[in-house]
C-alpha cells in the first residue's frame, strides 16, 4: 500500500477555480491518509509546474501522484510521463476529473461543485494507495502495413511508407488508383490537373519494389489485432466466367482512406431531376473541364446565365448532414472562374450561405469579385427556388444583403454545389469496429491530440474517410496516418497497455456471459486441465471492463481497476 502520495489541485485557469473553491479542497484533503502534502497549480499541465512535479516526486521521496485537473482524455498520458521521468512507474498514477464532473458539470452550484470535487479527490487518493506498478505487454509485430483506399490520401500514405522502407501494400475497390482526384481537370490554387496529380504520384509508388499495388481488390474480413492482422481479400473477375480468386494477407498495422461520396440530390431538390437544367458542380466541373468549343453549351444549348446554390447536402437545418463539407465554396469558385475565362458570355450568379474560402483559397474569391461575378446570401429559412416559365428556368432568393429584397432571375443552368458525405458502403469500418461521429464519418480518439488515431488499437484514418477535407488537407492527414502507423511496427516488437481483463481461470466455469459482453472479442473459449474455461487475448483487450460485472462468480478482475481498488473509492466517495 502506498505511504508517500503527492497531490496537485489545479485551477485549469478558472475553468476549474471559477466554481469550485480549490483551497478548500486542498485544506480538505492534505490530511488524509497517505498524502504527504497537497498544492494548488494554476495551469498543472504547465512544463513549470511538470518540472517542479518531477523534483517534489524526488524531494519528498513520494510513491504515488494524484493530479485533480481535466479530464484525463487530455491529460492522462501527460502526468503519467511526469511520474516517469520522476523514477516512478507510470500506471501508479492517479487522474481525478474535478473539471468536467464537478466544476463544468455544476457551475450553478459552487458549494455543491466544491463537495463533489472533495470526494473525487479521496477516492482518487484511495485508489492510489492500491495501484500497482504495471508493465507493458510487449509482442512480435509483422513489419508490413496495409493501406486500404488508393484515392489521393492512400496513394500518399503509401508512397510515405515506401520512403520509410516499410513493406506496403495498397488496396483498390476499383480498377484505377487516383480515387475522385482523377476524374477533375484544373484544380484550384494550382491548376495542375487531377488526373497529372495522381498519375505522378502512381508513377512515384510504382518505382519501389517496398510496395505492392493491389486494384480491383477488396477487404471482405478481418481478423487480428495490432501487429498481427489478417486481411481477406477477394479479386473481382474480370470477366464473367473467371472464378473468384481469395487471398490472405498478414499486416501489423492498417490506413484506411477509404474516401467519401458526393451527396446526391433527392429527387425534385432544387428542381434535381426534374429540371434538366438542374445539374451537381462534380457534373459542371466535368463540362467545363472536357468542353472544347469557344462557347459553353449543355444539351445543345448553349450556356450564358449560370446561377450557383452552394451548401446543397451541406448545413442543412432538415437533415442529417449538419457539417460544412469545406471544400465546396472554393471548388465552385475556381470552377466558376474558369468558365469565365475559357468561355465568352458567361455570367455567373452565386446564391451562398456565406463564403468559406478560408486561407489563401480567399484570393480565389477577391479573383472571382473583380471578374464582376454577382453574389447574394440567402439563409436556411429562405432557401431560392427554382421553377419554370414558358420552358424558361428562373430562380428567386431573399438576399439578405439587401435586407431581404426578393431578387428574380432567369438562368440558363442551375449549378447545385453538393457538399461529401461518408461513403455508402461502411463495411471497412464494420470489419474493424471503428468508430463514427455525428456526421456518420469515421471518428478519432482527439481532433487535436490524437487526430489521426482510432480505439482500434494499430488502425489510423487518412483523408475524406474522416470527414470533408481538401487535397492538401488530405495529404496532410494521410502523411500523419502513416507516420503513425509506421511508429506501431517499426521496430518489430510493440507494446501494449497492461490495463486488461484477468481471469481467474480455477474459479472459471465458463458460462460465455464474458464473451458475449466483449465489444472487441477479446474473450475467447479453451480447454485446460480438462476444463474448458475463459482466456484473455491480451493484444486484443482495451480493458473496458465490460466482462467483469457480467461473471456470476466473480472470476474476472481488471488490472488497474481491481475489486480492492473500486471498493476503496466506493467506500471514500460514500
Amino acid at each position: 500500500m502506498k505511504e508517500r502520495l503527492g497531490v496537485y489541485i489545479c485551477h485549469c485557469g478558472g475553468n476549474i477555480s471559477d466554481y469550485v473553491d480549490v483551497e478548500k479542497v486542498r485544506a480538505a484533503i492534505e490530511h488524509e491518509e497517505g498524502v504527504v502534502f497537497a498544492k494548488t497549480t494554476m495551469f498543472a499541465c504547465s512544463d513549470t509546474n511538470q518540472t517542479d512535479m518531477v523534483q517534489d516526486i524526488h524531494e519528498h521521496n513520494l510513491d504515488g501522484v494524484i493530479v485533480a485537473s481535466c479530464s484525463p482524455k487530455l491529460h492522462l498520458t501527460t502526468f503519467r510521463n511526469v511520474t516517469e521521468r520522476g523514477d516512478l512507474n507510470k500506471y501508479t498514477y492517479v487522474h481525478a476529473n474535478i473539471r468536467e464532473q464537478a466544476s463544468w458539470a455544476h457551475s450553478d452550484d459552487k458549494l455543491g461543485a466544491t463537495e463533489k470535487a472533495i470526494h473525487l479527490v479521496k477516492a482518487a487518493i484511495a485508489k492510489s494507495r492500491y495501484a500497482d506498478p504495471l508493465f507493458p505487454n510487449q509482442f512480435e509485430a509483422e513489419k508490413t502495413i496495409a493501406v486500404i483506399g488508393g484515392g489521393i490520401a492512400g496513394m500518399k500514405a503509401a508512397l510515405s511508407l515506401a520512403e520509410k522502407k516499410s513493406n506496403v501494400i495498397l488496396i483498390e475497390k476499383g480498377n484505377r488508383l487516383g480515387g475522385h482526384t482523377a476524374e477533375w481537370g484544373s484544380l484550384f490554387m494550382t491548376d495542375e490537373k487531377g488526373f497529372e496529380l495522381t498519375t505522378r504520384i502512381e508513377n512515384d509508388l510504382r518505382k519501389y519494389n517496398n510496395v505492392t499495388i493491389l486494384t480491383g481488390e477488396e477487404v471482405i474480413d478481418t481478423k487480428g489485432s495490432i501487429g498481427n492482422f489478417e486481411l481477406k481479400i477477394r479479386r473481382q473477375p474480370q470477366k464473367e466466367d473467371d472464378p473468384m480468386e481469395i487471398m490472405e494477407l498478414h499486416v501489423g498495422s492498417i490506413v484506411v482512406a477509404t474516401g467519401y461520396d458526393h451527396y446526391l440530390p433527392k429527387q425534385g431538390e432544387y428542381g434535381f431531376g426534374t429540371n434538366e437544367t438542374v445539374i451537381t458542380l462534380p457534373e459542371f466541373k466535368q463540362l467545363v473541364d472536357k468542353s472544347t468549343s469557344k462557347s459553353l453549351e449543355f444539351k445543345g444549348k448553349k450556356i450564358n446565365n449560370i446561377a450557383y446554390v452552394y451548401c446543397v447536402g451541406s448545413r442543412q437545418s432538415e437533415g442529417e448532414n449538419t457539417y460544412c463539407s469545406r471544400f465546396c465554396c472554393t471548388s465552385v469558385i475556381h470552377t466558376a472562374i474558369e468558365a469565365k475565362k475559357k468561355f465568352k458570355g458567361i455570367q455567373n450568379i452565386h446564391l451562398t450561405r456565406g463564403i468559406r474560402t478560408y486561407g489563401k483559397q480567399e484570393l480565389l474569391y477577391a479573383e472571382s469579385l473583380q471578374m464582376g461575378d454577382v453574389y447574394l446570401e440567402f439563409d436556411e429559412h429562405t432557401l431560392p427556388e427554382i421553377h419554370t416559365e414558358d420552358k424558361k428556368t428562373v430562380v428567386t432568393v431573399k438576399d439578405i444583403l439587401s435586407a431581404g429584397k426578393e431578387m428574380e432571375m432567369e438562368v440558363d443552368l442551375v449549378v447545385l454545389v453538393t457538399g461529401m458525405v461518408p461513403r455508402a458502403d461502411q463495411s471497412i469500418g464494420s470489419m474493424l469496429k471503428l468508430p463514427k461521429g455525428r456526421d456518420r464519418f469515421f471518428n478519432e480518439i482527439h481532433m487535436k491530440l490524437r487526430p489521426v488515431e482510432t480505439v482500434i488499437d494499430g488502425v489510423t484514418i487518412a483523408g475524406t474517410c474522416q470527414g470533408p477535407k481538401n487535397i492538401s488537407e488530405s495529404v496532410n492527414s494521410a502523411l500523419s496516418a502513416a507516420t503513425k502507423s509506421f511508429s506501431y511496427i517499426s521496430k518489430g516488437t510493440l507494446e501494449t497497455e497492461p490495463i486488461i481483463a484477468k481471469i481467474d481461470q480455477d474459479a472459471c466455469s465458463w458460462c460465455d456471459k464474458c464473451s458475449n459482453a466483449c465489444p472487441f472479442d477479446a474473450i475467447e473459449q479453451i480447454e485446460m486441465g480438462g476444463r474448458t474455461v475463459a482466456s484473455v487475448n491480451p493484444i486484443v483487450c482495451k480493458g473496458c471492463g465490460m466482462c467483469t460485472p457480467v461473471c456470476p462468480v466473480d472470476a474476472i478482475n481488471l488490472i488497474g481497476y481491481t475489486s480492492e481498488e473500486i471498493m476503496s473509492m466506493i467506500d471514500a466517495l460514500a
